[in-house]
């Protein structure tokens, strides 16, 4: 059973979640959240498999709560999907940095969205590619660097380095995998040691990292 946590300001749309959610066998949803602070609160208590997190809410936004929870070793392992009414933005490279595994609109079809929980509750940490170049484009509006320590590609091998600059394009596995002439299982365990060797949650982190250690220049 994949376990839900809904965190949206407006209790419409939290009720609209919770009936979507807990009529798909194997789903079910431990609490609602009418804002950042509850969110936190809840993710420690009920340890949710995802959290449906809304970005803006009072008291504390989805993204502070996000870092909260992400940041956390007790709920390091809860995954957050950042659900917006907003498109292409800031708040794609900024709910990724704060350690979200994925960024959907509200306007998302419910199969989608349902599809999404199961993929990110399974911890694949699988971006469909159009997201991965909406945050791709939004690196490409930033030409500041990165604030903080840029992270190293130290222990990572040749190989690697070419299947993790192909994440970064938005590119799929199956895609990876014919245009290095590897097959799709070799390139998963690419990624795998990818994800180990970077520590990171899932291929959304991979490309901030492909980015912000200069393998992959943003072209503008």
């Amino acid at each position: 059973m994949t376990r839900v946590l809904i965190a949206d300001d407006q209790a419409l749309l939290r009720g609209s979640f919770r009936v979507l959610v807990d009529s798909v066998p194997g789903l079910t949803v431990v609490g609602e959240a009418a804002d950042g602070v509850e969110a936190v609160k809840l993710a420690r208590s009920e340890r949710p498999d995802v959290v449906l997190m809304d970005i803006r809410m009072p008291e504390m936004d989805g993204l502070e709560a996000t870092r909260l929870i992400c940041g956390n070793p007790e709920t390091s392992d809860v995954k957050v999907l950042i659900l917006t009414t907003f498109d292409l933005d800031a708040y794609v490279y900024a709910a990724l940095r704060a350690g979200a595994s994925g960024f959907l609109l509200k306007d998302t079809p419910p199969a989608e969205l349902l599809s999404a929980i199961g993929v990110i509750a399974a911890g694949d940490g699988l971006l469909a590619p159009s997201i991965t170049r909406r945050l791709i484009a939004e690196f490409s509006r930033r030409p500041e660097p990165a604030s903080g320590p840029t992270p190293g590609l130290d222990g990572v091998t040749s190989r690697e380095k070419d299947v993790l600059e192909l994440i970064a394009k938005g590119m799929s596995n199956t895609e990876i995998a014919e245009s290095l002439h590897v097959s799709l299982a070799t390139v998963k365990t690419h990624v795998g040691h990818l994800l180990a060797k970077l520590r990171s949650r899932d291929r959304a982190q991979l490309v901030i990292v492909a980015y912000e250690s200069g393998l992959v220049k943003a072209r503008g």
